[in-house]
């Protein structure tokens, strides 16, 4: 039975249109090396323009998935999309200096990219930052996974912006949030709720000052956990 592809509303961000052409390329049982079908075609089964296509199929080509050979179109490099490690970061051996140098990164980032989203942000956008923002707490209290819609909220964020350097960056944020996680194991899960709706709230009514202080409190609670988990671990290494 073929699978039925959700015609998604023109104006949805990105991350949506992501996960449809992941369901395709499973679904399809598109093998890896195979070649996608054209954007023009691509627009047509998903209902968006092609636009919206190139910076979908530019967003999985970064997390590992797809590959564009010019001139000759787009490959499926992996089935699955890879977010471990897209930065090569495996390599670092101290993991909560790795998460503290992510941070200062974060800091400088994205308390701004929140502020810029209540300027530039959709009525459609905002919608997506809320229903994310409600799944994440959704996920965080039922003890299920919530990495994913995690990041899915701050990427949503991001690319309000509309700065095409930020979603450069994105994988930066990514991977901050994925080494956070795997080092704390929910261990803020009030605050995180918490600042997520702080950070969604100040979005919603434009309030640029309350949007970037939301998130730096957001990264605050973030970073101070990490500098108290390494210090125990090396109170730990020295006893």
């Amino acid at each position: 039975m073929p699978y039925n592809y959700e015609k998604v509303n023109q104006k949805l961000l990105v991350p949506q249109i992501e996960d449809q052409l992941v369901m395709y390329i499973q679904h399809e049982n598109i093998g890896i090396g195979a070649k996608l079908p054209s954007e023009y075609k691509l627009a047509e089964i998903f209902g968006v323009g092609r636009s919206t296509i190139r910076e979908a199929v530019k967003s999985l080509v970064t997390k590992g998935m797809l590959e564009v050979k010019r001139g000759s179109g787009t490959f499926v490099k992996s089935t699955e999309i890879v977010v471990d490690d897209p930065l090569g970061l495996a390599q670092f051996e101290d993991k909560y200096r790795l998460a503290m140098e992510l941070f200062e990164v974060r800091m400088l980032l994205e308390p701004d990219v929140a502020a810029v989203a209540c300027q530039k942000a959709t009525e459609e956008d905002k919608k997506r930052i809320k229903s994310l923002c409600d799944e994440v707490e959704q996920l965080y209290l039922s003890g299920q996974n919530h990495i994913k819609k995690d990041m899915e909220f701050h990427e949503t964020i991001a690319r309000c912006s509309g700065n095409r350097v930020v979603e450069v960056l994105i994988p930066v944020i990514l991977t901050a949030i994925t080494t956070f996680a795997n080092l704390t194991h929910r261990k803020l899960i009030n605050e995180t709720i918490d600042t997520h709706r702080a950070i969604t709230d100040a979005i919603l009514r434009g309030d640029t000052m309350g949007a970037k202080c939301a998130m730096i409190m957001h990264l605050t609670y973030n970073r101070q956990t990490i500098i108290d988990m390494s210090e125990q671990n090396k109170t730990c290494q020295t006893s």
